[in-house]
């Protein structure tokens, strides 16, 4: 964070001035995940994987085999589960979410966008991880909206 003095014209005192702190992003609503990027060195992204799994101490049980977040079953998707684990352990800070260039901060929830919505559940700042979708979720509130509606217009 930078510090300056800004001279005024008129010889008063000079006012201090703080430059907007480097290294973090927040968007309007202030949540973020950190994601991997499609595209990158598959061996980058899989040592990045194994990284942060292991001495980054990332939260990684639940895209193991048989996990709720283990389908899809590909590197890129198992990467950003566990690279937002990390990022959400280590303060939302942009190196927090580098991994060698294979990862990226996002505003959108990858929870939102993923085919494995109904079973994984990335963390977001200030919750603790957790694979499991809440039970009354908004989805599922529209699920059974859609479900009994043609019964009640049935009836």
């Amino acid at each position: 964070m930078g510090v300056g003095v800004e001279e005024r014209a008129d010889g008063a005192i000079p006012e201090n001035t703080l430059s907007p702190p480097e290294g973090n992003t927040t968007f309007l609503d202030g949540t973020t995940w950190c994601v991997a990027l499609a595209g990158v060195s598959q061996v980058d992204l899989q040592n990045a994987l194994d990284w942060a799994c292991g001495l980054g101490m990332a939260d990684c049980k639940a895209i193991q085999e048989g996990g709720p977040c283990y389908d899809p079953d590909t590197l890129v998707s198992h990467a950003s589960f566990a690279f937002n684990s990390y990022y959400q352990l280590n303060g939302n800070s942009d190196i927090a979410c580098n991994f060698g260039g294979t990862a990226a901060v996002t505003k959108y929830n990858p929870t939102d966008y993923a085919v494995w919505l109904w079973k994984c559940v990335y963390a977001a700042p200030g919750s603790v991880g957790s694979a499991a979708p809440p039970l009354l979720s908004s989805i599922w509130w529209k699920l059974a909206l859609l479900c009994l509606l043609p019964l009640y217009l049935a009836s």
